[in-house]
């Protein structure tokens, strides 16, 4: 099979990412084959190539986004059959023995292991994976919208929970790609007026088209304060500006895995019992939330698309801003 092999992190304009002739692997005990139709590009690829956060091992495939159908089972897998449509995300496995895994927070076992990260991902035409972590996708998908649901749209469903937001109240966006472009669709359902905060012009005019109230750049003042928002831009920077716009008691979320220094700030944007949180992968059950209230919404996701061996230009894309909504490599 052809796989995207990260062999040495390195900038994207490098094009790390070549592509290498692998042996089809085979399930084990309670995994699946899938081979990968579709596969999402996620703004943690570009920090796992690039050697942005630590790497448990090398050469690694990446992706966790992950379209395809179901073409062998290892023994007691018996949850899905051959030519079954499913997804698969960031979350790959986890202990399930922890005081993480027992209070429905599995995202924070300390033995998690991650798709494309910890074990080769969907940069490849055929991935193995746990039956237990992975989903049927929605009917009214096909398979290119529906792999930005299994990243973008999960942490994006998560962010917006931690963010304490609550419907008909007003939320802020930093950042507009795949995560907050799923996201303002779920705060319209919930009737949240949404202010989006970009610095690309192109992603103003977007977030206005899924029905932002109002967008600008970060610095700006929003027409009113907000009562919660979520940062996905990986830049510090906006923390304080974040802080600036959100009311007293709101709640402001960041979304990233990883995230340039915070600058130092003045304790007055904290005060007055604003809180501020991190959000740290997700657990099933957002996942399976999420894909609900897609089909139940239904959740559009813009796409844009680029073969698989095409993966270090549609890393570069990403990290350049120059994809509305979310990029998804097609694999078979």
């Amino acid at each position: 099979m052809i796989a995207m092999q990260l062999s040495q992190p390195a900038p994207i304009d490098r094009q790390p990412l070549t592509p290498v002739d692998r042996p089809i692997p085979d399930p084990r005990a309670g995994e699946v084959r899938i081979r990968v139709r579709a596969c999402g590009v996620c703004h943690t690829d570009l920090h796992i190539v690039e050697g942005d956060i630590p790497h448990p091992r090398l050469p690694i495939v990446p992706g966790h986004q992950i379209v395809g159908v179901v073409e062998a089972r290892g023994s007691g897998a018996s949850l899905f059959r051959d030519g079954d449509r499913i997804g698969v995300p960031w979350l790959y496995s986890t202990c399930g023995e922890c005081e993480y895994c027992h209070s429905d927070r599995e995202n924070l076992c300390l033995s998690a292991r991650f798709t494309g990260y910890h074990v080769d991902g969907g940069y490849a035409e055929y991935v193995v994976v746990p039956e237990a972590f992975v989903y049927r996708l929605p009917d009214g998908f096909d398979d290119l919208q529906a792999a930005p649901l299994l990243c973008a749209g999960v942490i994006g469903y998560r962010a917006l929970r931690l963010s304490e937001i609550k419907p008909g109240q007003r939320l802020g966006l930093y950042g507009f790609g795949a995560s907050a472009h799923i996201a303002i669709q779920v705060a319209r359902h919930w009737g949240c007026e949404t202010y989006v905060f970009t610095r690309s012009e192109a992603h103003r005019r977007h977030a206005i088209q899924l029905g932002a109230v109002w967008a600008g750049r970060a610095e700006d003042t929003p027409p009113a304060p907000v009562d919660s928002a979520i940062i996905f831009a990986p830049a510090g920077m906006l923390v304080p500006l974040a802080l600036r716009a959100l009311k007293p008691g709101g709640t402001l979320a960041l979304a990233g895995i990883t995230m340039s220094d915070i600058p130092q700030m003045p304790y007055d944007l904290i005060y007055r019992e604003r809180t501020m949180r991190s959000v740290a992968n997700a657990t099933r059950r957002d996942a399976g939330e999420l894909l609900a209230l897609a089909a139940e919404i239904p959740i559009r996701t813009d796409v844009e698309t680029l073969p698989l061996r095409e993966a270090n230009t549609a890393l570069r894309r990403i990290k350049r801003s120059e994809v509305n909504g979310a990029m998804v490599l097609t694999v078979s």
